[in-house]
């Protein structure tokens, strides 16, 4: 889906606040959402974008008869600037912490008796009662049985039909029938018999199935209702081959029409006791519960069982980071020496994502990056999410600092990497910059904390070493990662603005990015990212431990580095660190890429 011109915002705004004055709706909010919460979106649930021309993956739309705004955090505040310029469309600024602040502002300027509208369908329930409450309290309606985007986008894309298939053997570590018992006893130790679950990154992993229904990430649009024996999947009917279908009906899941699950929840016995997790689940679908079902909240099991993984899991992680770093000192190998030729074609911004996609893609097991590219040369380096357009990209020429944010999908495992690198001069004030984030990463990698310790709390670890120095930055330093599934993976969150609440705990098995920055609008952005494994630690009178083991295997560019700000410790860490690169990673290389690598990883 394009991303439209300020004309066409213009005419779409217009065409709504005709279909809203037809159903007599004041105000209509429009979020970033799908029927199963997705942070990505297929383009079907794109409204958001179409409407207002804001492009970034987490942001609230709302319109009045004349107001328009978009509200997102600070990780788009710069880009949401560029491109609502002009359009109608106002940005509002979310502050930290405040992801619903939205809904007191409409509680606010809405008056008694008026009607706000939001598609329930794509509303999440613990937002729905949230706006609820503030809106009754205002004497204000919600309608949340309108779809007012089918009305105006006449062409909206059709449901994704991209087919289902296994995560196979060895990299499927455990058996689809041994999931299900798990979770069945799960239920059990909560008082239920049924459980329904829409996250697509739970249903993937607990049937170990995968798709292509999501940009990014291998998944497909379901919905699962797991019952005392058997298993009931809502999936496109066409997108599951008949052997496939064999094959689940013998581990007990049958197959049910996507469109079907409204009638199943409606058909459910009047004494059943149904699992959902309200933080997972739309408003929509917790409607078609019959009144008579008892429902028990709780977060969904697979929730935390897909987050730890398994020692055999782990090794296939080792295994595809190494083929991961191998395909990155390819690509750094081919840039460096692109950048040193005197006489070629411009270098863009758009060529780093093709080659380095390319590079990944003679990697085995590959399957497709983990998210879009994000390369940003000066101060597009500066923008958090941005992303190089054929229409707006910068030429990688001069001085000045490259940041290059990737990540690839392999059978064994997701991967996620954050690298600056300097084209011509570096700056001492570029320096200080990286290398204050170079100390954030190191000081966080090398933490020890106790076993379930909040994952939110270890967030100022990271920040320490710029703090020290008045700098901030405006996003969370670390999310969990899926295994072969969703580049961003609850339920642990290394963030300032997430909860530490129970289900935050760090537990053994779990993989989490630390990814400290500092970004100066209109100079230049420096992030540096590794992927990190909860290991166990030591063990003694204060109860179990754990510590890091960092996954991630790439040169961390040492030509940005004021060596007179590291600490011995922190050189030796950095010494470290590229031993084990280069050990690891020079069976997989050989030429440039091999020189390149044993260049990048000498000890300063």
């Amino acid at each position: 889906m394009h991303t439209p011109a300020r004309t066409d915002v213009a005419g779409r705004l217009a065409q709504l606040r005709l279909a809203m004055g037809r159903h007599q709706i004041d105000a209509l909010m429009v979020p970033s959402a799908d029927p199963h919460l997705s942070e990505y979106l297929p383009a079907r649930w794109q409204g958001r974008q179409w409407l207002s021309g804001f492009t970034g993956s987490v942001g609230t739309l709302i319109i009045t008869a004349d107001f328009a705004g978009v509200w997102t955090d600070a990780r788009y505040w710069t880009q949401a600037e560029t491109e609502l310029a002009g359009s109608g469309v106002q940005l509002m600024k979310l502050p930290s912490g405040a992801s619903v602040d939205y809904i007191g502002w409409l509680a606010a300027r809405m008056r008694s008796g008026q009607t706000v509208a939001v598609d329930g369908a794509v509303l999440g329930l613990a937002t729905a009662r949230l706006l609820a409450q503030a809106l009754d309290a205002s004497g204000v309606a919600l309608r949340s049985d309108l779809d007012l985007l089918d009305e105006v986008w006449t062409e909206r894309p059709a449901l994704p039909a991209a087919p289902v298939y296994e995560h196979l053997p060895p990299h499927a570590v455990k058996c689809r029938a041994d999931k299900l018992a798990e979770l069945r006893a799960a239920m059990a130790a909560l008082g239920a018999g049924r459980h329904l679950i829409s996250t697509l990154d739970d249903i993937a992993w607990l049937f170990n199935l995968r798709g292509a229904d999501v940009n990014f990430n291998p998944v497909f649009l379901a919905h699962a209702l797991i019952g005392p024996q058997r298993a009931t999947l809502f999936v496109g009917e066409d997108k599951i081959a008949p052997a496939l279908r064999a094959t689940l009906e013998q581990d007990g899941v049958d197959l049910a029409p996507y469109a079907s699950l409204a009638a199943a929840l409606a058909a459910l016995p009047a004494e059943s006791t149904l699992l959902l997790d309200p933080r997972r689940l739309t408003h929509g679908t917790r409607q078609a519960i019959p009144a008579g079902v008892t429902v028990v909240e709780a977060i969904n099991p697979t929730t935390f069982a897909k987050s730890r993984k398994s020692a055999a899991e782990a090794a296939h992680v080792r295994a595809t980071m190494e083929q991961d770093g191998a395909a990155l000192c390819e690509f750094f190998a081919w840039l460096e020496q692109t950048l040193a030729e005197a006489r070629r074609a411009p270098l863009t911004e758009l060529a780093i994502d093709r080659e380095l996609t390319a590079a990944r893609a003679r990697r085995p097991g590959f399957v497709s990056p983990s998210f879009g590219t994000i390369a940003g040369f000066r101060a597009n380096g500066a923008i958090m999410h941005y992303r190089a357009t054929e229409a707006s990209h910068a030429v990688i020429e001069g001085d000045g600092l490259l940041l290059i944010d990737s990540g690839g999908q392999y059978l064994g495992g997701t991967t996620d990497i954050t690298r600056v690198v300097p084209v011509g001069a570096v700056t001492a004030a570029q320096r200080r910059d990286f290398t204050l984030v170079l100390k954030g990463v190191i000081a966080l990698s090398s933490a020890q904390f106790p076993r379930g310790v909040k994952s939110p709390m270890l967030d100022a670890i990271a920040r320490a070493p710029l703090w020290a120095e008045g700098i901030d930055f405006g996003h969370g330093t670390g999310h969990g990662v899926g295994y072969f599934l969703n580049v961003h993976e609850g339920p642990q969150s290394i963030s300032p603005s997430a909860m530490p609440e129970p289900h935050t705990a760090m537990e053994e098995g779990m993989i989490t990015s630390i990814e400290p920055g500092i970004y100066r609008p209109g100079r230049w952005g420096i992030r540096i990212e590794n992927l990190v494994l909860n290991v166990a630690a030591a063990e003694g009178e204060f109860g179990p431990f754990l510590r890091f083991e960092t996954l991630t295997l790439c040169p961390i560019d040492a030509r940005c580095v004021d060596l007179a700000l590291l600490r011995a410790d922190e050189r030796a860490w950095l010494n470290d660190y590229h031993a084990r690169v280069r050990e690891r990673l020079r069976p997989h290389l050989a030429g440039a890429a091999l020189a390149w690598l044993e260049q990048r990883t000498e000890a300063v």
